[in-house]
């Protein structure tokens, strides 16, 4: 039985970073299964599940030359081996307001009480320098139901935050 592993790495973005990593991957016998990979102001950073035979330090090895060319960290951690475990989002979260401190801490915080399960959260600055515009994009699982979420994120709606919540259809099958 593989081992699994999440593999953290991070470093200034360039071209290849990508391509490079996985092939090493690959050349070393591993499988990749959820990943996830952006691009955060010159910074690039990788998240990867991975099942490898070699244990954490072969698999250390194997990466070493990659992310030391690429100069990026290499993080390597045992992650519990879930067939499948990935969580579906059932509810999407738009907030769009004037950049200002506590946005996210507001908006995230609302939300847990009113039970969303994040499971994917991203943010940019828009706007020009003068009025910066901060959008926040949320994606989870709404544990009691998408109008407690509404209930909950309705009051920020005064303060000058857009919020927009709704359901995500999933099709599987």
């Amino acid at each position: 039985m593989p081992n699994r592993y999440m593999l953290t790495l991070m470093g200034e973005d360039r071209p290849g970073i990508v391509a490079r990593v996985t092939q090493a991957l690959f050349e070393t016998g591993c499988n990749l299964g959820e990943a996830s990979m952006m691009r955060l102001g010159t910074s690039f950073s990788m998240m990867l599940l991975v099942d490898a035979v070699e244990d954490a330090d072969q698999l250390r090895r194997a990466l070493q030359a990659v992310s030391d060319e690429l100069e990026l960290e290499l993080h390597i951690d045992s992650a519990q081996a879930i067939e499948h475990g990935h969580l579906d989002p059932d509810v999407c979260i738009t907030v769009y307001g004037a950049d200002r401190t506590g946005i996210v801490a507001q908006v995230t915080g609302a939300a847990a009480e009113a039970g969303l399960n994040i499971i994917d959260l991203t943010s940019d600055v828009g706007g020009d320098p003068e009025t910066p515009l901060y959008v926040l994009h949320i994606e989870g699982v709404a544990t009691k139901g998408i109008e407690a979420l509404k209930q909950a994120l309705q009051p920020m709606q005064s303060d000058g935050i857009k919020v927009d919540v709704r359901a995500i259809d999933t099709l599987i099958g």
